[in-house]
């Protein structure tokens, strides 16, 4: 089942996305590593700017999480993880597009240029890579990251 997250679950979002993140290491730049991957403080930020989370969850345990955030004219989809043990069985592609059907603003989704199991996952269901110029436009137009993200990051459209 897919539902929104409650305020009182956002040490299991933190967890699920913790320990799904550990993927990330060794794969993206150094210097945008760090453990936690994401701390309470930041988790609580991104709630606060506007991040809803949705969870999959199958009896009564959460096994993913993804965002969604709208900023300005589109639609972001954020910190979309599934337990590293609940891998491979359809629960983020469910997710995806729980929260992508129906939508009316164009969506962006941004992750790191190392993680091409993710670009390949996203290009699956439907988005396309935009060019380095385009990306560039788009993740300083919609997000607030560091330059240095900018640099090792992509975008991806479902326009």
């Amino acid at each position: 089942m897919i539902r929104k997250c409650l305020e009182s679950e956002t040490d299991v979002i933190c967890e699920i996305i913790n320990d799904a993140s550990i993927a990330y290491k060794n794969q993206i730049p150094a210097d945008r590593w760090k453990e936690p991957y994401m701390p309470m403080s930041e988790l609580l930020h991104e709630i606060g700017q506007g991040v809803d989370f949705y969870c999959y969850e199958d009896d009564d345990r959460i096994l993913g999480v993804m965002g969604i955030q709208s900023v300005q004219d589109v639609k972001l989809i954020r910190h979309a993880y599934v337990r590293t043990k609940s891998r491979k069985g359809g629960i983020g592609t469910q997710l995806l597009h729980f929260l992508t059907e129906n939508q009316e603003k164009p969506i962006l989704i941004g992750t790191w240029k190392a993680a091409t199991w993710a670009i390949d996952f996203y290009r699956k269901n439907g988005f396309r890579l935009t060019s380095e110029e385009e990306k560039n436009v788009l993740l300083k137009k919609y997000w607030d990251i560091p330059e240095r993200q900018v640099e090792t990051s992509i975008v991806l459209t479902n326009q």
